[in-house]
């Protein structure tokens, strides 16, 4: 008896064992899903590899089929600092700047990013990069820094401060003739240059808050944006500065020039406005929501692809909106001393660091 129950707890044993040591066969894991919808998204561009989104820790995604899905680019060092600005100077190149005074730089596309630079000089962020008429690389940043790259960004070297200025440095403006730039920055700072940024003049001051950004409209008009729903027109080439009719206090962080010449601009509250005839007048697009819109992307003509400090979204374009957005624009002019306290975010901060 006693030797058939250990016949029995030997052979338990054993099955046992067979049992641990057997190979599995585990139900495939879930895809890891990006979570583009919650995510604080400062930049969008074009490359050959399809729409690239970057922003916080570091990430840089990349979509193949106009925003439906996205997938991780490769990153060769990641740092996890936010990016805030992506720019190519053809479909396979392109650099990528960033807090920490990173600098990373694609030749395929946006498929894979290499470092270029990183912690140097502290903590330093990096906030606007642009390409000389030479093909020279500038990139502008947070007390006055300012460095340029002669190699296609493989290297770089430091400028001295234009104006020997330490304000954040926000977006560097060029003209349509490659030679005439400006410099837009916090404390109403505004810099205009006659030879691609190389040296810089001071334009008188009209302003005192921040500006974020700017575009040149086209011969000697240009405009320029930033808190609290200022904009501003030149028509002499940036020499003098006229504000324009827009009165609701939402600062504007970014703007898209669409196919048609419609231009978009986009910031805090969630607002997009649209002017068809160079800041004469305003439509709302879209407002709403506590969130910041960061950058805008078209896709095709009659939807946006929308980056803020909450995540992507998609706006259609159709003619309810268009017929929504003078009615709204309609209120909008009947609010002229609004003061509505429209909170910023916190993410949202970052467009002038």
């Amino acid at each position: 008896m006693r030797t058939t129950l250990a016949i029995g707890i030997s052979l338990a044993v054993a099955a046992a064992g067979v049992f641990a040591f057997s190979p599995r066969h585990s139900a495939p894991l879930a895809p890891t899903r990006i979570p583009v919808d919650n995510m604080n998204i400062t930049s969008l561009h074009s490359g050959s590899a399809g729409i690239i989104a970057a922003g916080e820790l570091g990430h840089i995604l990349i979509s193949k089929d106009q925003g439906k899905s996205w997938q991780a680019a490769s990153i060769d060092n990641q740092r996890n600092a936010l990016i805030t600005r992506v720019r190519f100077s053809d479909n396979d190149h392109g650099l990528a700047i960033g807090h920490e005074g990173w600098i990373l730089k694609t030749q395929d596309g946006g498929e894979s990013w290499n470092e270029i630079s990183f912690g140097e000089f502290g903590s330093t962020p990096l906030l606007s990069l642009e390409k000389q008429a030479d093909g020279d690389w500038l990139t502008s940043g947070a007390f006055g820094y300012y460095r340029k790259s002669s190699d296609s960004g493989s290297s770089w070297q430091d400028l001295p401060p234009p104006q020997g200025l330490d304000w954040h440095l926000n977006s560097m403006i060029p003209g349509k003739d490659g030679q005439t730039w400006l410099l837009a920055g916090e404390a109403g700072t505004l810099l205009r240059s006659d030879d691609s940024g190389d040296n810089w003049q001071t334009v008188d001051p009209f302003y005192d808050g921040s500006f974020y950004g700017g575009l040149h409209l086209g011969g000697e008009r240009w405009l320029v944006y930033g808190m609290r729903g200022n904009i501003f027109r030149s028509d002499d080439n940036g020499h003098n500065w006229q504000r324009l009719n827009f009165n609701i206090p939402v600062s504007l962080f970014t703007h898209e020039v669409m196919p048609d010449g419609e231009l978009l601009l986009g910031g805090q509250g969630g607002f997009v406005i649209s002017t068809r005839n160079q800041g004469d007048s305003f439509n709302i697009i879209r407002r709403g929501g506590r969130l910041a819109i960061t950058d805008i992307h078209p896709l095709g003509l009659d939807e946006l692809l929308l980056a803020s400090d909450k995540g992507l979204l998609t706006h259609g374009l159709t003619s309810n909106s268009s017929q929504n957005s003078s009615k709204q624009n309609t209120t909008m002019d009947t609010h002229k001393n609004t003061q509505d306290a429209i909170k910023p975010t916190a993410k949202a901060e970052k467009a002038g660091v």
